[in-house]
């Protein structure tokens, strides 16, 4: 079974050879915390690269830690690169596979028509870091303006399920609340894509926990986790 046929694709940016998509429960955890053993978990990331390798022999991830930390990466080494704490991978050069795993926060793929990309890991943490804003700048400051770029938030969890205390809020949207409300971490950080001079911002309706049949959600309790993936092909 392929894992890409049963993922959520972001068509539209199929047209500059860009694929990007995000796994769903129909191709298993990605994650190593679930109770699985760690060579069937394994397997899936060895069979997802293979599905990759047509489109280049790099591999980009990371170990996340819920920051705004970046990482460029160039095009002069190959194979399975995982690197210390960082929430987001950038890559000017085609051939380069970003990849960060998902429960219920959004992952932000960021592509310019050139094939330049960034992937980001953005909960509320990064969210309020202003991630989204680190991404656009890695690549504006290479060559790909913002006004030039298209952002999609792809499936994370929704406005109306996502509850968080009153200093979180706070500290997502700069308003006072008297007690534990919901927010829309997909809508502030297209809001945040916008005002960074972004003018193709979409987002998909798929909810983690609304669709938990279809997507692993931190929330409604799952182990399991799902994988953001972006590559420019050669």
């Amino acid at each position: 079974m392929s894992i890409i046929a049963d993922a959520e694709v972001v068509a539209e940016l199929a047209a500059f050879g860009i694929r990007a998509f995000t796994t769903t429960r129909a191709s298993g955890t990605f994650g190593t915390q679930s109770e699985e053993p760690a060579r069937v978990v394994m397997g899936r990331w060895d069979q997802l690269r293979a599905e990759l390798r047509s489109g280049g022999s790099r591999f980009a991830t990371a170990s996340q830690v819920h920051g705004n930390r970046v990482i460029v990466h160039g095009g002069d080494w190959d194979g399975w690169l995982r690197a210390d704490e960082a929430d987001a991978h950038a890559s000017i050069e085609r051939g380069t596979a970003l990849a960060v795993t998902i429960a219920d926060c959004v992952p932000v793929f960021v592509a310019h028509p050139s094939g330049a990309i960034a992937l980001l890991h953005s909960g509320w943490r990064g969210t309020a870091a202003r991630i989204v804003e680190r991404g656009i700048d890695a690549l504006a400051h290479r060559g790909c303006p913002a006004a030039e770029l298209r952002v999609h938030l792809g499936p994370a969890i929704c406005g109306k399920c996502y509850e968080v205390s009153a200093d979180v809020a706070r500290q997502l949207t700069g308003r006072h609340f008297g007690g534990p409300t919901t927010v829309d971490l997909r809508a502030l950080i297209a809001e945040q894509a916008r005002a960074a001079s972004v003018r193709h911002v979409s987002a998909t309706s798929s909810c983690t926990r609304c669709d938990n049949d279809r997507f692993f959600s931190h929330r409604a309790g799952d182990a399991g986790r799902q994988l953001a993936v972006m590559i420019a092909d050669m």
